[in-house]
């Protein structure tokens, strides 16, 4: 099982400014108003070597205040069921209200670990106030400040002591996830390569439950597909439907070696389409685009480098990435796909001999050498490949720290063009020679 952090509470205590401290990152829109969290915010963050994937819950329905609080409710609900470690964030400044004692009486029945954040903690006269939180009977209570990061430290270190360490699969097939939203056409994708109805098909978006794992071998082509999931039971909050084919995609994402993203060719790459992208990305995963659907655009000679363009600009800096247009309920290109998608698998455990990267590379950089920085000149002197899942690259050089991201872009750039990493993540490390 992944290791996931859902953060859950009411409205407006802080959740998404911890939510981008524990990522590093301003992907939470973060408002004095209550409730601005609407879509579901996921990212990945790492403390003391351990890396995990938080979850920012939001819940947040218009013009309701009913519905407001069911899909709080259930959003809760879904975070325990798929998530390793519940953080319940409650403020200081208000004590414990009625959606409080809501939630704590559903987190006490969970299973669950759960870590009691009294939030908002900005000065030492309020530590007198956390202890009101002790009512709810879920143990230890952590004071921080999500704003200014305090308390964060202690918190993560007792968090990660509950991690799985996930073992590795024996299992030496390429393991391909298809993700994307729901009713993107997921299910029909992996029923059309099967070959039968493995999975049921509805127009409803979000019938599939769990990720399914069918082992494929057909046409030559041997692999383990994984489908990811939509939702378990009929929900009465449509918001929630995203966030649980979220917590499923995670973990579905995580197994594999290569995603194949699928997007609707008539509504575009939307925000979570470009969420599940950089979530790939992020883990080091292949990734393939395959545009669904495209039977029902109309086209003319420029249609389709258009749509690629968009989706290019759209997953700046990540280009290299392999596209296919795709329609699955005419069997069109499909086989292409999972084609494209081995070779991705390929891509990301290839090997390049040392001898071949440095004579190379070496050439290039002496080129196009890294600016000089305070009148320093930088010299690469040696490259080599160092062992990993996904293509890792150590240039060795006198000045590591003078090397900025515009050239280490330049870099990646050129090891693409030269060794074809089509769909695959790179990572670049200058270190002292």
């Amino acid at each position: 099982m992944s290791n996931i952090i859902a953060i859950v509470g009411r409205p407006n205590v802080g959740k998404s400014t911890l939510f981008n401290r524990l990522t590093e990152s301003r992907k939470a829109i973060v408002d004095d108003e209550s409730g601005v969290t609407r879509d579901r915010h996921y990212g990945v963050g790492e403390w003391t070597d351990r890396q995990f994937t938080v979850i920012d819950t939001g819940g947040y329905v218009a013009n309701s205040e009913d519905v407001y609080e069911a899909a709080i409710r259930e959003q809760v609900m879904i975070a325990i069921e798929e998530a390793s470690v519940l953080i319940f964030m409650v403020d200081v400044t208000t004590g414990i209200t009625d959606l409080d004692d809501d939630i704590a009486q559903v987190l006490r029945r969970s299973k669950k670990p759960v870590f009691v954040c009294a939030n908002k903690v900005d000065n030492t006269a309020l530590y007198s106030e956390i202890s009101t939180f002790y009512g709810f009977g879920l143990g230890e209570i952590f004071p921080l400040s999500s704003m200014t990061g305090s308390g964060t430290g202690e918190l993560l270190d007792e968090v990660v002591k509950h991690f799985e360490d996930i073992p590795e699969e024996e299992n030496q097939l390429p393991k391909i996830t298809i993700a994307g939203r729901p009713n993107v056409g997921k299910s029909s994708l992996v029923n059309a390569l099967v070959g039968k109805e493995r999975n049921i098909v509805t127009a409803n978006a979000g019938t599939t439950r769990d990720s399914i794992k069918i082992h494929y071998n057909q046409f030559g082509h041997e692999f383990m597909l994984i489908d990811t999931a939509g939702l378990r039971k009929k929900t009465k909050v449509k918001e929630n439907l995203e966030f649980y084919s979220v917590m499923r995609t995670i973990k579905a994402l995580e197994e594999a070696d290569v995603v194949v993203l699928m997007i609707d060719a008539q509504e575009g790459i939307e925000s979570q389409d470009i969420n599940i992208f950089h979530l790939a990305e992020k883990n080091k995963k292949g990734i393939v685009i395959l545009v669904n659907k495209w039977d029902m655009i109309e086209k003319n000679t420029q249609t389709m480098k258009a749509f690629e363009e968009q989706i290019h600009e759209r997953i700046r800096p990540f280009t290299d990435v392999p596209i296919v247009f795709t329609s699955v309920l005419n069997k069109q290109r499909i086989f292409k796909a999972i084609e494209v998608a081995l070779e991705v698998a390929k891509n990301r455990g290839k090997k390049i001999p040392t001898s071949k990267l440095n004579d190379v590379m070496l050439p290039l950089i002496e080129k196009f050498p890294p600016p000089a920085l305070k009148g320093k000149h930088i010299k690469i002197k040696y490259i080599t490949q160092i062992n990993g899942t996904s293509p890792m690259f150590a240039f060795f050089c006198n000045l590591p720290q003078y090397i900025k991201d515009p050239y280490k872009r330049f870099i990646e750039n050129k090891l693409r063009e030269n060794f074809d990493f089509s769909g695959s993540p790179i990572q670049i490390f200058f270190r002292q020679k």
